[in-house]
């Protein structure tokens, strides 16, 4: 696919970014993907690999096609490639912003160059369909006359409510938040992606006869009996929210707060909603503030970024794990994930950075308010024949941070379990996700689960996936087959999953 000699005459081109000052000064997108001419360029770096790898389950969960749309862009045939990258992928605005591209990882050409920037030209690909109008709803030919129920409007969500609503069962939405979106509206800054996008996104649903219902906590403020007894299935999508804690002394104090009770704050605030200010009671916010953020993934460069926009005197991130090495390590070979380092746009716009730190407890200043933390340096052993390390205090090298506001971004650990979780009686696995078959069936009739509910805190990509193969199982369940597409199968190696991004 691509030009055959392109990848020998074409060198890739990196995402860039808005100047950071510039950029720290607003809520706009950080990042700036390049013209249709130069990403055709890029897609004539796509070889003819003859395996493809990058479409992969190591590559990508969707299964998207990729070869197929880099060498459409290519050739300038940009409708085409949006029909051929939606055949698998329902919100590529989204995994073009938001997915780490696995990928690329995966590309032939990363085992000894750079890969092709797939990302980029998804991106652009779906950037296109919007700015030229191709997005349109896509109703099915005839309704089938059964009633779904989908709970919870993030990825998973959204990918299996317009999945079932294509194929004519009449899907509502219920959402416990005051906008449809879940992690993507609440969770995600708007700096990486802005949230006009979710609303066109809703736009062609409804088209398609999606309904959605916000403020609706089910098993909260609406019974999650009254779900099964009233529609012909059910599916969960309720994330996996439950943050993971830090039980240390101090943690009581006020000025701690889990990421997800911040972030959602600031979106709150960028959608134009009447939120406490900097100084106001209730408010979580950085301004004037000397910031601390526990943990180094995603979650807590969103807060790194946040933070220096909303006026943090100093950022200091916490990790617990040592630095990864610049270049792949052995232990991730081609084409899995990399264990390596990689650095966000939040990570490039200042603050410190500290690995190997374990947080030992919280200091009061007095009147109840966090004012340091004491922390020590640790050390990793190598892995056993298991693939795990042992971690040991470094003697002596205790070390007090400064800090007003503490952000815990560690993860989370399973579902939140009371309310519908525990109303339905559903059966849990030992990590205390809700326990599925493969296909998606949980231990209570006609109740479906999916998305990170099921399989734990993922990526987006998964999510969608994930969402896309349990509409295809409630479709067949319903109507005794599907010919909805089912997409790669779920039963993955157990190394893919360990090897996760």
């Amino acid at each position: 696919m691509g030009k055959p000699t392109g990848f020998l005459e074409y060198d890739r081109t990196e995402i860039t970014y808005r100047p950071v000052e510039e950029r720290k000064q607003d809520w706009k997108e950080v990042d700036l993907i390049g013209s249709n001419d130069e990403l055709a360029i890029q897609g004539a770096r796509c070889m003819d690999c003859g395996i493809p790898f990058c479409q992969s389950p190591a590559g990508c969960p969707l299964g998207n096609i990729i070869p197929d749309f880099n060498d459409l862009v290519y050739k300038g045939d940009w409708e085409e490639a949006m029909h051929r990258l939606h055949a698998t992928n329902n919100f590529p605005e989204v995994t073009g912003r938001v997915c780490p591209a696995p990928c690329e990882q995966a590309c032939t050409l990363n085992i000894n160059i750079d890969p092709v920037s797939i990302k980029q030209i998804e991106r652009a690909i779906a950037d296109n369909a919007i700015r030229e109008e191709w997005l349109t709803p896509e109703p099915p030919r005839q309704q089938t006359g059964k009633r779904i129920a989908v709970v919870g409007s993030g990825p998973a969500g959204l990918a299996a409510a317009q999945q079932l609503g294509r194929a004519g069962h009449a899907v509502v939405v219920f959402e416990r938040q005051d906008r449809i979106g879940g992690l993507l509206r609440y969770g995600i800054p708007d700096f990486k992606m802005e949230k006009d996008l979710i609303d066109r996104r809703m736009v062609q649903m409804q088209g398609e006869g999606v309904e959605f219902r916000v403020n609706q906590h089910i098993g909260v403020n609406v019974p999650a009996t009254e779900l099964v007894d009233g529609y012909d299935a059910v599916v969960l999508a309720c994330g996996a929210e439950k943050p993971r804690d830090l039980p240390i002394p101090g943690r009581e104090l006020d000025g701690i707060h889990f990421a997800m009770d911040f972030l959602p704050q600031q979106n709150k605030r960028v959608a134009g909603d009447d939120m406490p200010g900097p100084d106001d009671d209730g408010a979580i916010h950085a301004k004037g503030k000397k910031v601390v953020v526990i943990g180094g993934g995603d979650t807590g460069s969103d807060c790194i970024g946040t933070s220096h926009r909303q006026g943090a005197v100093s950022v200091t991130n916490l990790e617990l794990l040592p630095m990864p090495p610049e270049d792949r390590d052995d232990s991730s070979p081609w084409p899995w994930w990399p264990y390596k380092l990689f650095l966000s746009s939040s990570h490039n716009e200042g603050g410190e950075r500290e690995y190997s730190v374990l947080t030992k407890r919280f200091l009061d200043d007095g009147n109840g308010n966090v004012r340091a933390l004491e922390a020590i340096h640790v050390v990793w052993s190598d892995p056993d024949e298991h693939g795990r390390r042992q971690m040991q205090e470094v003697e002596g090298s205790e070390f007090e941070i400064e800090c007003d506001l503490v952000l815990l971004a560690m993860g989370f650990v399973h579902p939140v379990h009371e309310g519908l979780v525990e109303q339905l009686k559903l059966a849990l696995t030992d990590r205390g996700n809700v326990a599925t078959d493969l296909d998606y069936r949980t231990s209570m009739d006609k109740v479906f689960c999916t998305g990170d509910m099921t399989r734990g805190q993922s990526l987006v990509v998964r999510a969608i996936a994930d969402g896309r193969r349990t509409a295809y199982a409630v479709d067949g369940f319903l109507m005794g087959r599907s010919e909805l597409p089912r997409g790669p199968k779920r039963d993955l190696p157990d190394m893919l999953a360990a090897l996760e991004p």
